[in-house]
């Protein structure tokens, strides 16, 4: 059973910035219930973390969400910190982007953290204490060509942060997002083969189109938007509340 408090549930915990912050907190003593879709990727990263639990779950169902909260909260204990990390990107553009993809796009990265905030919130209200960290993206805090829709999910996700950071202040409960710039995930790989399998640019070139972005002309590592959570969530970071912090070498502030 972890100590009161200070157990976290983190999803889209099988790979890149949900892998990151598991390992992270299970380092600063953190008992870590990982959640996602993939149970394969969710058994290798608790081989990695030695996170607590996994859990099989799909975010953009409402009912599973309360089943996996339900169900960690009785193998664990009560949650004090939820880190709706799980994410996607559909890339068109706007013209192109289908209704199903807007859909998708949207009950995925929008109401998947709606959904794991409405699971905890009743337990983290009762306890007088919570953390909230919602992970966004740049493309909360600006626009980018080819995703529109992801933009709209991100740009919504802060909007939620900010909005429930004031209705909770009271509470003991802080809300916040941390907006990485690219980082070097599965997605980002993906991404940069299928830029240079299609324009015939090399890798390096290919990657160069989201290095560029960056000031410091590199991807941000999953570890470093790990260790801005991990300061959120800190007893220290208590009077931080509603921000949407940036990991992004510059590209916004």
């Amino acid at each position: 059973m972890a100590q009161s408090g200070k157990h976290a549930l983190v999803t889209g915990g099988g790979s890149g910035i949900g892998l990151a912050t598991a390992n992270a907190l299970v380092k600063a003593g953190w008992t870590v219930t990982l959640a996602g879709r993939n149970k394969t990727k969710l058994l290798a990263a608790q081989t990695a973390t030695n996170a607590s639990s996994i859990a099989i779950t799909d975010v953009t169902d409402a009912e599973a969400v309360q089943s996996t909260v339900q169900a960690a909260i009785k193998q664990n204990g009560r949650i004090g910190l939820l880190v709706n990390n799980a994410g996607g990107v559909i890339s068109a553009s706007f013209e192109k982007t289908s209704l199903k993809a807007w859909r998708e796009t949207l009950d995925l990265n929008l109401m998947g953290a709606v959904h794991g905030i409405q699971a905890v919130l009743p337990g983290m209200k009762a306890a007088g204490h919570g953390r909230i960290v919602n992970i966004a993206s740049t493309a909360g805090l600006v626009g980018y060509r080819y995703v529109s829709a992801y933009v709209a999910a991100k740009h919504a996700v802060v909007g939620l942060t900010k909005a429930l950071a004031l209705e909770l202040a009271k509470t003991g409960i802080t809300v916040n997002a941390v907006c990485p710039g690219y980082t070097d995930t599965d997605v980002i790989a993906t991404a940069v083969a299928t830029i240079s399998k299609s324009s015939g640019r090399s890798t390096q070139e290919a990657l160069a189109t989201f290095t560029a972005a960056n000031p410091q002309g590199r991807l941000v590592k999953p570890e470093e938007v790990a260790a801005a959570v991990m300061w959120l969530a800190s007893d220290e970071a208590a009077a931080v509340n509603g921000i949407a912090l940036p990991v992004a070498g510059g590209e916004v502030s």
